[in-house]
């Protein structure tokens, strides 16, 4: 569940690079969705890793 976590986390941070730095607005719009989306991801990953366990 660990290796999901850091999935999610990466996708955000590339989403995040792409969309924030201004490469074009329709790619900022959409990719500031998938990073909310994903760092959700991230967390609900990591709080249910941590119950697994």
């Amino acid at each position: 569940m660990l290796r999901w976590s850091i999935i999610f986390l990466i996708v955000a941070i590339v989403a995040a690079v792409f969309g924030f730095g201004g490469i074009a607005s329709t790619a900022a719009g959409i990719a500031k969705v998938l990073f909310f989306v994903f760092l959700v991801l991230f967390v609900i990953s990591l709080i249910f890793g941590r119950r697994s366990t």
